[in-house]
């Protein structure tokens, strides 16, 4: 296991293509949902464990070995509106762009061919994990950690939130992100034995709805 390609994989430098994305900040902003630091904090709790937990159980699954072709057709199935669908899949196609340079391996060129609008982000991650020989922890964590950390990010530009308070939710989050990486991984080790059945299926309905409003605004900081 390589401790530096994960810190290379987790920084928010890495071309991935999430600094686009708010997460849903955006919309849950317009609508009021986040107006400080504390709104932030109770809006990216909920996506932890809702979207944060599916999206790790998904990436630890595919470190496993599960067949990306069927994880991917189990994220679609989670991810009742197309916006989100959308979305993952160009993160996924931007992240598989990004790996293939860094970690070239069959298992990406594969996934590039099969999916060539992007699977989805998800996915994509847990295969780049194996080819860069992180364990399905790493996966998971990489994901759950995702799941806060964008909107967190989004919401320092959308409200001109202090940074610090920003960083400080994350920290309170820390732990609760530790539980929800463990979960996924326990979940990903049933998808291994008894199929996608057992990925987690969470949900946010006020992202689902929110990620459709934003898709039809005229004018966006943010792709999602």
């Amino acid at each position: 296991m390589s401790r530096a390609a994960l810190l290379v994989l987790a920084d928010g430098r890495f071309p991935a293509g999430g600094h686009a994305h708010s997460g849903g900040a955006e919309a849950a902003v317009k609508a009021g949902r986040i107006t400080s630091a504390a709104s932030l904090e109770d809006f990216c709790r909920g996506r932890l464990h809702t979207a944060g937990l599916v999206a790790g159980a998904l990436a630890a699954a595919a470190v496993l070995g599960v067949d990306p072709r069927e994880l991917d057709a189990a994220a679609d199935a989670r991810t009742p509106s197309p916006a989100l669908r959308g979305a993952a899949r160009r993160l996924g196609r931007q992240l598989t762009r990004a790996a293939r340079a860094s970690w070239p391996s069959g298992e990406l060129e594969d996934l590039a061919r099969e999916f060539p609008k992007g699977a989805h982000q998800p996915v994509v991650l847990g295969v780049v994990a194996r080819a860069a020989g992180l364990a399905p922890e790493d996966a998971a964590y990489c994901a759950a950690y995702d799941s806060v950390s964008g909107p967190a990010t989004a919401t320092v530009r959308l409200l001109s939130l202090d940074p610090f308070e920003a960083t400080g939710v994350l920290a309170r989050l820390a732990p609760e992100v530790d539980r929800v990486a463990g979960a996924a991984v326990e979940a990903a080790r049933r998808v291994a034995a008894d199929g996608t059945d057992a990925v987690p299926a969470g949900s946010g309905p006020l992202l689902e709805i929110g990620a459709q409003w934003h898709a039809g605004w005229a004018v966006r900081l943010f792709a999602s």
